[in-house]
């Protein structure tokens, strides 16, 4: 008999088809667990103060309303989803020029002195930011960037190089050495191998520290607490922190707030969840 015929490959067809129940109901149970706050906020957004306090908290709403989300708007949301926006742009682009130019050094280079680099860039990850807020401030003061959206773009950034650069090592680490050689061979110098052939087989590692970054810098809070003061300069995390100070007792519309500000978070995430799962495994199977 074949070693290839269709009697050989039963046992297997039949480990595919064999359930896991306990596995699934353990799946449905997280889910739940993840969705029902999601939905207690998303139609708790949808009521009235009063329907707040009067109704079931997981009924759907009889009358929902948009007068919540009106509420936010109508406080300068327009002006700290710009700030976010900025800071989330201008903080990711940075990050990712360092750590791609880092990450090819790392990986192309041939001195004792890049290794060191890579493990600088590695005892980054063991500092905690809290433990540095005090010394951030200081040097921000004193290049007197303080109350200023540089002042937040800066330290986001630079605590956010160093798993960008292990990320990226890993994955340029997986690029054959034949193709490099075979640009060298043409003639290509670091630069040209760096934009022709690092940059389009990296696209995958870049979306996903993209992402990755720009979802930690969004979500920010420490940094924007301490590094700004004014109303101009605030983020998306302030505002909600501050707008649930002033409306604590109107929870429907701090939960507005709160949709409001994850919307472009999730649609980040959706546009590049594929990317993200891939990249984030890129280089650590071997």
């Amino acid at each position: 008999m074949s070693a290839h015929s269709p009697t050989s490959h039963a046992p297997a067809a039949r480990r595919l088809r064999r359930g896991n129940p306990l596995g699934a109901l353990g799946g449905l149970l997280w889910l739940l667990v993840v969705l029902v706050p999601v939905y207690w906020v998303l139609v708790t957004s949808l009521r009235s103060r009063e329907g707040f306090f009067d109704a079931n908290p997981l009924a759907v709403p009889s009358s929902p309303t948009l007068e919540n989300y009106r509420l936010v708007l109508d406080h300068d949301f327009g002006r700290y989803l710009l700030n976010s926006a900025l800071v989330t742009a201008g903080a990711t682009l940075l990050v990712l020029a360092v750590s791609f130019l880092a990450a090819y050094a790392i990986v192309r280079g041939t001195g004792r002195l890049l290794r060191w680099t890579f493990s600088l860039f590695l005892l980054g990850l063991a500092i905690p930011l809290q433990a540095t807020i005090i010394p951030v401030y200081y040097l921000i003061a004193k290049a007197q960037m303080y109350d200023t959206l540089a002042a937040v773009i800066l330290p986001s950034a630079a605590f956010a190089i160093p798993l960008t650069v292990l990320i990226l090592v890993n994955f340029l680490r997986d690029v054959p050495d034949e193709l490099f050689e075979s640009m060298r061979a043409d003639g290509a110098g670091h630069w040209r191998m760096l934009w022709s052939l690092a940059l389009p087989l990296s696209r995958p590692a870049l979306i996903t520290v993209t992402l990755y970054d720009a979802l930690n810098v969004w979500n920010g809070f420490l940094f924007p607490l301490i590094l700004t003061q004014s109303p101009d300069q605030r983020v998306l995390p302030l505002f909600v922190w501050s707008f649930q100070g002033e409306f604590t007792i109107n929870v429907p519309a701090v939960l507005a707030a709160v949709v409001l500000s994850t919307l472009p978070v999730l649609a980040l995430y959706a546009v590049g969840r594929r990317q993200l799962i891939s990249g984030l495994t890129a280089g650590f199977g071997k």
